[in-house]
């Protein structure tokens, strides 16, 4: 069902109020993967806002939809949604990365609740979703399995064998969503292992492709409508972002894939956040 303009403004204040709080989190905990958490802010905030079937207060309910953040490092984009979802109270991140904390750099699914995956090494999101979307289809359950990967962790081969797995075995139920924001660690993918023709390679694999602008909720909301609605053949969304997003000096900065934050830098992020809303950006 199409978005509606009133769907588009809550969602785009809770992305704006996730954005702030992944702020916090890098000063609270002393630094973290801000870059590539808030290139995935809007995309989450519209799964765990509109798309996935989740019920925060029963977080193993058996009919829920599975969702998996194989770039791990993104936990501090991750995380905070949970908590805006209600699984456990926000207050709770400020121990982010603290001692004894369940909250750590990667997320740990024995330990976070509304994790359904531990994730942190790169490349193995897309093949358990392959399981899962086969264990679904086993159990003849309809719940569906979300994936985002990264696209720097699009340089592993594993990668690639789960996409011709998902292909192989018409895995309709599951989505994959990869967060194209051509910065890695070392620079620019397409420098450091160049991807493109991206959107062609997942298509030679089998994939219906979609791509989208990954900040923009119209064209994902259109995206994951087609991929809910998918049956033999399983959609791919490439939705182009800006890491960094919404922070004008961490935009398009391979410096800010990690980083640290005192309260007076915390305190100009947070600004350059408010002031792109009021800007009209998202």
């Amino acid at each position: 069902m199409p978005i509606t303009q009133e769907e588009s403004t809550a969602l785009k204040k809770t992305a704006r109020d996730l954005r702030l709080t992944m702020v916090d989190v890098v000063l609270w905990s002393g630094g973290a993967h801000i870059g590539g958490s808030l290139s995935i802010a809007d995309i989450l905030t519209i799964l765990y806002f509109k798309y996935l079937a989740v019920k925060p207060a029963e977080p193993q309910w058996p009919g829920r939809d599975r969702f998996i953040l194989s770039k791990g490092h993104a936990a501090a984009g991750f995380i905070p949604v949970l908590a805006k979802k209600g699984y456990f109270p926000e207050e709770e991140l400020k121990s982010f990365n603290h001692f004894g904390s369940p909250f750590a750099m990667h997320p740990d699914s024995n330990k976070v609740i509304g994790c359904d995956v531990s994730a942190g090494s790169l490349g193995h999101g897309l093949s358990i979703a392959v399981g899962l979307g086969l264990g679904a289809r086993y159990l003849k359950q309809d719940w569906k399995t979300v994936c985002l990967l990264g696209d720097g962790e699009c340089c592993e081969g594993s990668v690639w064998e789960a996409a011709m797995s998902l292909a192989h075995y018409k895995l309709g139920n599951v989505i994959t969503i990869v967060d194209r924001n051509r910065l890695m660690i070392d620079g620019k993918t397409e420098e450091v292992m160049s991807l493109e023709p991206f959107a062609g390679k997942w298509r030679a694999f089998g994939l219906e492709v979609i791509e989208v602008n990954g900040h923009d909720f119209t064209e994902l909301a259109a995206a994951l409508d087609r991929a809910w609605a998918a049956t033999d053949k399983p959609v791919l969304i490439l939705a182009n972002t800006v890491k960094g997003k919404g922070v004008d000096f961490m935009e398009n900065n391979v410096v800010w894939h990690y980083g640290s934050a005192d309260s007076e830098l915390a305190a100009t992020a947070k600004a350059s956040i408010l002031q792109a809303e009021i800007s009209g950006g998202e």
